[in-house]
C-alpha cells in the first residue's frame, strides 16, 4: 500500500471516531505567540512540548534551518499574518543542534538535482535569470549565528511593529532542552 492510500485510510478511521474533538480550537494562539522552527523531524512533537504548549496554543511556521533567507519571502508573510491577522504577540525563532541546513553544500545540492533529471541547462537558465544558488542554498556554520541573523531579520523588518518582541533560542534534539541565544524583551 502507498503512503497516500495508508493516509486516507486511516484517516476515514481518525472522522468515524471522533478524535478530533480532543485537537478542537480556535485559529487564534491561545498564547499569542508565534514560533519559526525547523522542519526537522525531531522537533514536531518534541519542541511544542519542550515549551510546554498544547494544540491551539501556537503558530509553528517551518523552515529548513528556520532561516528567514529573504525579508519579503514566504516565512516572513507567515509571521507578518500571525502578528496582524491572528493576535500573535511574540515572535520565536528555534534552531536546533545538528541541523542538515548547517551541512548543506548548494553544488551537491544541484548535483543530485541534476541526477534525479533536473536538466542542467534549466539551472543554467535560472543562473542567467540571476538565481544565486550559493546564496539561496546556504548553509551556516554555528545555529546560535544562525538564529541571531534570523531574528535580526525579523526584528527589523519594516512592517513587524516595534513592541513585538522576538526571541532566539536553540534545541537540543535530543533532550528539549532550550537555550536562549537572544531575549527579545531587552531589546523593546
Amino acid at each position: 500500500m502507498k503512503l497516500l492510500d495508508e493516509i486516507i485510510e486511516y484517516n476515514q478511521q481518525f472522522i468515524e471516531a471522533k478524535k478530533y474533538e480532543e485537537f478542537t480550537t480556535t485559529k487564534f494562539p491561545e498564547k499569542k505567540a508565534v514560533v519559526l522552527s525547523c522542519m526537522d523531524t525531531r522537533l514536531v512533537e518534541l519542541l511544542p512540548r519542550a515549551m510546554n504548549m498544547k494544540n491551539g496554543d501556537i503558530k509553528i511556521v517551518k523552515s529548513a534551518g528556520a532561516l528567514v533567507s529573504h525579508p519579503f519571502g514566504s516565512i516572513m508573510r507567515s509571521i507578518l499574518v500571525a502578528v496582524y491577522e491572528l493576535n500573535a504577540e511574540e515572535v520565536y525563532v528555534i534552531g536546533h543542534h545538528d541541523c542538515g541546513m548547517s551541512k548543506i553544500d548548494s553544488q551537491t545540492l544541484l548535483d543530485k538535482a541534476i541526477e534525479r533529471g533536473i536538466p542542467e541547462k534549466r539551472i543554467e537558465v535560472l543562473e542567467y535569470s540571476g538565481i544565486d544558488f550559493k546564496q539561496w542554498l546556504k548553509s551556516f556554520g554555528s545555529v546560535e549565528e544562525s538564529v541571531k541573523d534570523s531574528v535580526a531579520v525579523v526584528r527589523n523588518h519594516p512592517l513587524l511593529p516595534a513592541d513585538v518582541p522576538v526571541h532566539g533560542l536553540v534545541i537540543d534534539p535530543g533532550t528539549g532542552k532550550l537555550d536562549v541565544v537572544d531575549n527579545g524583551y531587552h531589546t523593546n
